[in-house]
């Protein structure tokens, strides 16, 4: 796969936090990674409103660091890998199937992308675009162990052809995502972000996803369905009602600026859920 290269790091890294790059350790990705996921949020905007979603690395630049949104794992994720090779870390692309939500022993399509991080002999997965149950820290590879992080504790289980990973919600142990080490090249994601974005049995065509993790929460938006999951207490829950309020909701709880269209619009009034009277 070819290496990128980002034309802006270091105002990618300011918004990270960081005034100078920092050091390639298990330190800095830690930070890195708990901070992507809180400040730029996992959303689905353009697939919602029929618009293409471009994964070349300017196209995602662009959209996250100048246009104030956001993206899914073909976007964020393909962005953080571009920074962390900048960084000096070995990091591959991988891919996997998605499970969350599905039977025990389910088998779906290749649509998610993660990376492989290697730090003084240490395998770790990164991920920064799994939406509302995304790791907010990297997890060791090779290891079957529970493993804690800022939110959810995580486990990743050897299988026969790969591996799973688990989260731990309301006390069970929920499938995430199947995946594996195959070599991945840029085709490979463009076919995958094809089906997610275009496909008319894709999720990601009909229903409006949006998330941010925060110190001890996550808020999540499922079409009109606004969630803060307070760790360990109690989720506040709420109905969105009308488009203006979804919009206001966009900014105010994700840091998502959506741009000025009737069609955007007219594409967020078709998925809020009706409020019951």
């Amino acid at each position: 796969m070819n290496a990128p290269r980002l034309t802006d790091s270091k105002r990618y890294l300011q918004r990270l936090g960081f005034d100078t790059a920092p050091p390639p350790t298990l330190d800095t990705l830690r930070q890195l990674q708990l901070r992507h996921t809180g400040v730029f949020p996992f959303e689905n905007v353009a697939t919602v409103i029929g618009a293409p979603v471009l994964i070349d690395l300017s196209s995602i630049e662009e959209k996250v660091l100048c246009q104030g949104r956001g993206g899914y794992c073909y976007e964020l994720n393909h962005l953080f890998y571009a920074l962390l090779l900048e960084l000096g870390f070995e990091v591959h692309g991988i891919s996997g199937r998605v499970v969350m939500n599905q039977p025990e022993g389910s088998w779906t399509a290749r649509t998610h992308r993660l990376s492989l991080v290697t730090i003084d002999g240490v395998r770790y997965i990164s991920d920064v675009g799994f939406g509302g149950m995304v790791p907010t820290a990297p997890l060791v590879l090779d290891g079957e162990d529970e493993q804690s992080t800022p939110h959810e504790p995580y486990r990743i289980e050897k299988q026969i052809d790969g591996y799973l990973l688990r989260a731990k919600v309301a006390g069970e142990w929920r499938p995430m995502y199947l995946f594996d080490l195959q070599r991945q090249e840029d085709i490979d994601y463009t076919v995958g972000n094809w089906y997610v974005s275009t496909h008319p049995e894709s999720p990601f065509a009909h229903r409006l996803m949006v998330a941010r993790t925060g110190d001890g929460w996550r808020k999540t938006l499922n079409n009109g369905s606004f969630a803060i999951h307070h760790m360990g207490a109690d989720s506040e829950r709420r109905e969105v009602a009308d488009v203006d309020e979804l919009t206001g909701l966009l900014l105010r709880e994700f840091d998502l600026r959506l741009p000025e269209s009737p069609l955007v619009r007219q594409a967020l009034a078709r998925v809020i859920t009706p409020v019951s009277v």
